[in-house]
């Protein structure tokens, strides 16, 4: 309290003490702030120019500690011009240091979260989850936390550390079910058999593409546009189909049924010739591998089966190609004079004799 009331005496005698590294403050600040919307326009210009996501990583990166190093570089720049004495700054260098260490620690923690973010398709996976994003970052911040402690407060870490480990049992208990879905939702981010953007399927019949993985659970885009939530646990322990492992293609087929005094060889020759000739125009339909047609499954009760075989190129094609494709068939056998029958049933009533 003393030293407040010689610090008020001493600003109310000259009052230049404290308004010259008040106006140097602002000054650096308000220049700095001028530097950094120039650089970020600069680095946003040249991104679009060269297609690439390394503006807006910095821009994300470091807009927020670029004003928390400004204040820094402002403060630092204050204090040296000041004629306030240095016992009133004394935890003023400390304070520094540690909101420099703390910005750094962000700005490192933010730049491997957007790398991750950007650049996750190097390692195969085409989009990488919210979990996978935030586990680098809270990684990278514990360590600059504890770069902090040793280096700025000069704190032994260790028994911090031990404290929280024994502390973290009783939470782990208490937070099983949490617990539960963190680690599974990070085995199946990094296991590699869902990525975002594929398409499952669940054994109890969920189905859609994957939009996130987060640390508690996952959720599904349906073809309706709508959301499924599923708990990470029960995604890690139930069985589903990757529709887009290994590769995006999948195979489709299409049942046609023809009289059955068709020409057998006759049929199989429309129905391949017309399906080759939607690989170009059908939106999905590809040429390799090429479509093929098979006599599947034969006679049956009433018409001669075959089966169309050709592949898409995702799972979000298939509907479509298989709509188109029934039309073109339908068109070209009546075209060509082949009948398609339909069931038909003979009913025989027999009459008792009469007595």
């Amino acid at each position: 309290m003393g030293q407040f009331k010689l610090f008020i005496a001493l600003v109310a005698d000259d009052p230049l003490v404290v308004l010259t590294p008040i106006a140097v403050f602002a000054t650096i600040v308000a220049i700095a702030m001028v530097l950094r919307r120039l650089v970020f326009d600069a680095l946003n210009r040249w991104a679009d120019n060269a297609d690439s996501h390394l503006g807006t990583l910095l821009t994300e990166t470091l807009r927020g500690p670029l004003l928390i190093w400004a204040v820094i570089l402002g403060a630092h720049l204050a204090s040296e011009s000041s004629a306030i004495p240095p016992r009133y700054l004394v935890h003023l260098p400390v304070v520094l240091q540690a909101l420099a260490v703390w910005s750094l620690t962000v700005a490192c923690s933010r730049l491997a979260g957007n790398a991750v973010r950007f650049y996750g398709s190097v390692t195969g996976v085409k989009s990488v989850t919210s979990l996978t994003q935030k586990v680098v970052q809270v990684s990278v911040f514990a360590v600059g936390m504890v770069w902090m402690l040793k280096v700025v407060f000069d704190v032994n870490p260790t028994p911090i550390l031990t404290t929280l480990g024994v502390g973290g049992i009783a939470v782990a208990l208490a937070l099983q079910d949490t617990l539960s879905n963190l680690f599974a939702g990070f085995y199946v981010s990094v296991s590699g058999l869902v990525r975002v953007g594929d398409y499952v399927k669940l054994a109890t019949g969920e189905e859609g593409y994957v939009s996130d993985i987060t640390w508690r659970c996952s959720t599904l885009r349906t073809m309706a546009n709508n959301l499924v939530v599923i708990p990470n646990n029960k995604l890690g322990q139930t069985i589903f189909t990757n529709f887009s492992l290994p590769e995006a293609k999948m195979g489709i087929s299409i049942a046609v049924g023809v009289a059955m005094d068709s020409d057998i060889d006759r049929v199989e020759a429309i129905l391949l010739d017309e399906v080759l000739a939607a690989v170009d125009s059908v939106t999905g339909l590809v040429a390799d591998p090429a479509p093929s047609v098979r006599f599947n499954p034969g006679p049956g009760d009433w018409a001669l089966g075959f089966q169309v075989n050709f592949q898409v190129s995702r799972h979000a094609d298939h509907l479509l190609a298989q709509s188109e494709l029934r039309k073109r068939i339908f068109k070209r056998l009546v075209r060509e004079g082949v009948v398609m029958p339909y069931p038909t049933r003979s009913v025989i009533v027999e009459q008792a004799p009469r007595a």
